[in-house]
């Protein structure tokens, strides 16, 4: 397979995720708003830090309403991050290796770019918003899902599984790191909504169910923490993902340095006692996590791609 088509391939299943972890988020960030009184909510400027594009928005952005973050994260022409760029993004690169892509996934990437696009000012009212972002989420499960159903099961593959998982193992690091320091729990007021707030981390990463089967009903910091990052089974802990992305690279020829980098994160994250991280312990991890994450995507382009790493 050329390298050009194996990192489009790869990026075209990154952006999907993206968008689709953008969608389910601001659908969550809805739910909890109307869970919590107005004066106890931290709004929405949690999503933008989740993100990671606080100073880009800051440029453009005096305040962190509704109105300006929301459109900031759906359709914002300056945030490459916003659901719109992602599926542009993923359109046009699918649109080069459509000689490699199923003709159904081509078409339902296609569909969904024109619905984005199309029915933006519907995500932007409270009354059309979930139906909006709930069609951008099962757009996303239809293409992963026709990909997998449809696709050959070779290197290109590869690069499309490898694409969503990192995406969505960076994902989860980020909403663990940005929700757990923004709890309201400083003061009597917001105590009696810390295990909303943990509920609504866990539906972020569509993990409530899961979580409730594996750790029991109560739903608790440590418990949380100890899924979300240490799971073997549940397919967004962050643990899981890094197994299935070195089961997914072990095929490939040259992957004998990064399967050891992959197995020195995953090593490293099972043996650390994740239950006992403080906040500020347990953001400085969340740190490094992060860090190995992008030196993984770096030894993958540096191995396979044409383009320097970023």
């Amino acid at each position: 397979m050329l390298s050009r088509v194996g990192e489009t391939l790869y990026w075209v299943s990154r952006y999907i995720e993206r968008a689709e972890n953008v969608a389910r988020l601001i659908n969550v960030n809805n739910m909890l708003m109307m869970d919590l009184p107005k004066g106890v909510c931290t709004g929405w400027e949690p999503l933008i830090d989740i993100i990671g594009v606080r100073q880009e928005y800051q440029e453009n952005h005096t305040d962190f309403s509704e109105q300006k973050a929301l459109r900031y994260l759906l359709v914002g022409n300056d945030n490459n991050s916003s659901i719109l760029n992602s599926i542009i993004s993923a359109r046009e690169n699918a649109r080069t290796v459509r000689d490699v892509v199923p003709r159904d996934v081509w078409e339902e990437i296609n569909s969904l770019y024109y619905y984005v696009k199309e029915n933006q000012n519907e995500g932007l009212t409270k009354r059309g918003r979930f139906a909006y972002l709930k069609k951008i989420i099962e757009s996303a499960h239809m293409i992963f899902g026709t990909l997998d159903a449809t696709i050959n099961h070779d290197q290109g593959y590869v690069f499309i599984r490898f694409g969503s998982i990192i995406e969505r193992a960076d994902m989860t690091s980020r909403i663990l790191d940005i929700r757990s320091a923004t709890l309201i729990t400083t003061n009597e007021e917001g105590k009696p909504y810390e295990n909303i707030q943990w509920i609504s981390l866990l539906r972020s990463l569509s993990a409530y169910q899961m979580y409730r089967q594996q750790m029991g009903v109560r739903v608790q910091r440590a418990d949380v923490i100890e899924f979300v990052m240490h799971s073997e089974v549940f397919p967004r802990s962050i643990l899981f993902c890094l197994y299935e992305l070195k089961e997914l690279i072990e095929p490939l020829l040259y992957s004998n340095e990064l399967i050891k980098l992959i197995d020195k994160a995953s090593d490293e994250l099972k043996h650390q006692d994740v239950r006992a991280l403080k906040n500020g312990d347990l953001h400085d991890y969340v740190d490094e996590i992060q860090i190995k994450l992008a030196g993984i995507h770096n030894m993958l382009a540096e191995l396979y791609f044409l383009k320097p790493a970023e």
